[in-house]
């Protein structure tokens, strides 16, 4: 039996269970390689930096069950250089990741790659409220700013009227 490689790429930053279900979803395509994109990168694609360190990121992925294999992404960003040196059979897509499966297939094709299929994951894991890295760091930010104010309320009440 031949066994397909598949390979998914992302940030990973604030890993959370859309992540874990993306990679569930690739394994039962077959074999699950990740390409775990570098803080540089990302602050190009996104203009910010990940929350979480790359190595810390590709530490954490390569522990996944269903992961075969994870890596970083090249500093260059030569994305179909990096598909070429693992070979998939497959790439699978998240639902929200902005790559126009088209204008991938057209670049594949271009570079002799045009036997790899690209698929895009269409569904959500949303059983849970935070279902994305930027969710969950919203709500530590709000978190965060209410326990700020309850603070300076909390302070500013000690400084005038004391302890109590």
């Amino acid at each position: 039996m031949i066994i397909r490689k598949v390979l998914v790429a992302g940030t990973f930053d604030i890993l959370h269970p859309g992540h874990i279900f993306l990679i569930n979803e690739a394994a039962k395509l077959g074999e699950v390689h990740v390409i775990v994109a570098t803080d540089n990168n990302r602050k190009r694609f996104s203009g910010t930096l990940p929350i979480i360190s790359e190595e810390q990121r590709l530490e954490v992925i390569k522990n996944l069950k269903n992961v075969k294999e994870a890596k970083l992404g090249r500093e260059d960003n030569n994305i179909l250089l990096t598909i070429s040196e693992i070979n998939p059979d497959v790439i699978l897509l998240g639902p929200d990741q902005r790559f126009d499966i088209n204008l991938l297939r057209k670049a594949l094709k271009k570079n002799d790659l045009g036997h790899i299929e690209v698929k895009r994951l269409n569904k959500y894991y949303d059983k849970y409220e935070l279902n994305s890295s930027s969710m969950i760091k919203k709500k530590i930010i709000e978190s965060n700013n209410k326990y700020s104010k309850k603070k300076r309320v909390e302070t500013n009440f000690s400084i005038i009227y004391g302890k109590i």
